[in-house]
């Protein structure tokens, strides 16, 4: 890797869809809220990293003591997050310098791999963009207003993160305004008119966002 790398973990999260009285990226997974396995994953790909964590501002706090009571030592800078996504990348960003690479991340994807990690960083110092994908599984349908039809999965793929880009180019990506189109920053960064490399992404590496999913997790830890 030529220009140095740097996350950007995204983790505002309320934990509604978890039925939890705390947010879900503070949920313990395997013996540590879920978020630190999210750090410790880049940590462990390249311990030079810079590591942004991007949180609420009520948050911070609750953060720091999680922190203390698992004595967790993993270096890494705290912003405070925007009213969206969308805002909390752009907050981000500020801490940010170019050249770089930069990913962004979900806070509640511990389960990425190294692997995935490295493809996504060498495939952006190539092309400046790059996302990790896996193949569909299951059967889809596209659904219209009275009726769905049967589509061919094999032209569709599952978007998962870290999403990686030159700094230059996602910094301008984000000074747009936003739009109900940016379901990630791979699609604000189309919108300048870049094209997206795919990557392997891992299997594993799935979003935590209901109980079934942290059932999982906690599978794919203990195997």
């Amino acid at each position: 890797m030529i220009k140095p790398g740097i996350v950007i973990i995204v983790a505002g999260g309320k934990g509604e869809r978890m039925n939890a009285n705390i947010p879900k990226q503070f949920l313990e997974l395997h013996g540590k809220p879920i978020l630190m396995h999210t750090i410790e994953a880049f940590n462990r790909f390249d311990k030079t990293m810079q590591i942004i964590l991007v949180l609420p501002e009520t948050q911070i706090d609750y953060w720091k003591t999680l922190c203390k009571k698992h004595a967790f030592a993993v270096l890494h800078n705290i912003v405070i997050g925007g009213q969206t996504r969308f805002n909390s990348v752009q907050n981000g960003l500020k801490m940010v310098q170019a050249p770089s690479l930069v990913a962004v991340h979900d806070g509640v994807r511990p389960l990425v791999s190294s692997s995935t990690i490295a493809r996504c960083f060498n495939a952006a110092e190539k092309y400046d963009a790059a996302i990790p994908v896996v193949d569909l599984i299951d059967s889809i349908r596209q659904v219209n207003e009275d009726e769905s039809i049967s589509v061919d999965r094999t032209k569709y793929k599952l978007v998962q993160t870290p999403q990686v880009f030159d700094a230059e180019l996602l910094k301008k990506a984000y000074e747009q305004e936003f739009s109900v189109l940016f379901t990630d920053d791979a699609s604000v960064i189309e919108a300048l008119g870049t094209k997206i490399h795919l990557v392997e992404g891992n299997r594993e590496n799935i979003k935590i966002t209901t109980e079934i999913d942290l059932k999982m997790a906690e599978t794919f830890l203990n195997s």
